[in-house]
This record gives structure tokens, C-alpha cells and sequence, in this order.
């Protein structure tokens, strides 16, 4: 009998180390997903050099805009991310509405240059979708952070 208490007290502080280390995993990978990612288009800029080169703004539909940004320098794709964030902010107060939601961006580097390509919808309420941004507060943001807008 005391050889059978022993082991299921041994098979029970086996399951207990089990839970402890995959208590551990999980807590150790929900840490990691806490810390920002470098290509984050809401993190802040650090002591980076670059320019912003400019914007070019095409209409593709009445609520759909595509917006060419260009960056040199040391640039992140945040930093490409952000400049086109604020150009479709501010597009968006200037044809009258409020709200922006962001379809899709790429980015390439035409010698030396950062191009982003990217497509925004515009439209007077909330649209619906994951990526969306309040133009106002949008663009007083970029103005805090010097970043240019249309």
C-alpha cells in the first residue's frame, strides 16, 4: 500500500511540473506578444535619420483614394505606415469627412528611395473593418509628431 500511495503522489507532482512549465510557456509568449514589433505603424519613431519626400494622391473611386508616399533615409516600414496614415487623414478632412479605413499598402526601395502604395476608403461615419481611423484625431496626432500630411 505505501508503495502505491508513493507513486500516485509521484504521478500527481509529475502532472503538477507539467502545468508549471506550460504555465510558464504561456506566460513567457504572452510577454513576448506585449512588446511592440519593429514594423508597428503606431510606434514611436526613434533617433532615426530620414525625409519624408512626398505625397501623391490619386482618386481611384468617389470613396476610394490611393496615396504614393516616399521616404529616404533610414526608414522602417512604420515609418512608411505612419506617413501614409496621416496623408489619408488628412485627405479625408479635406474632402468633408471624418473617418478613414485603410485597405492596403506595399512598400518597395527604388534606389534609395521608400515607396509605400497605399489605398484608404473615406467616408463620413465609422466604417466598419479592423483599420480604421478618426481623421481629426489622426492628423493632430501627425502634427504632434511632425510628420507631413497632404
Amino acid at each position: 500500500m505505501p508503495a502505491r500511495a508513493a507513486r500516485h503522489r509521484w504521478r500527481r507532482s509529475e502532472r503538477l511540473a507539467r502545468v508549471v512549465r506550460l504555465i510558464g510557456v504561456i506566460g513567457f509568449a504572452g510577454m513576448a506578444a506585449c512588446q511592440p514589433a519593429a514594423d508597428d505603424p503606431f510606434a514611436e519613431p526613434s533617433a532615426r535619420s530620414f525625409t519624408h519626400e512626398g505625397v501623391e494622391t490619386r482618386l481611384l473611386d468617389d470613396d476610394l483614394v490611393n496615396f504614393r508616399v516616399s521616404m529616404d533615409g533610414d526608414v522602417t516600414r512604420g515609418d512608411l505606415d505612419r506617413y501614409a496614415r496621416c496623408a489619408a487623414a488628412q485627405y479625408a478632412l479635406i474632402r468633408g469627412f471624418g473617418f478613414a479605413r485603410h485597405v492596403r499598402t506595399t512598400a518597395t526601395e527604388e534606389a534609395g528611395l521608400w515607396v509605400a502604395d497605399a489605398v484608404y476608403t473615406v467616408s463620413p461615419a465609422l466604417p466598419r473593418g479592423v483599420q480604421t481611423l478618426d481623421a481629426e484625431v489622426v492628423t493632430a496626432d501627425c502634427a504632434e509628431q511632425g510628420i507631413p500630411t497632404v
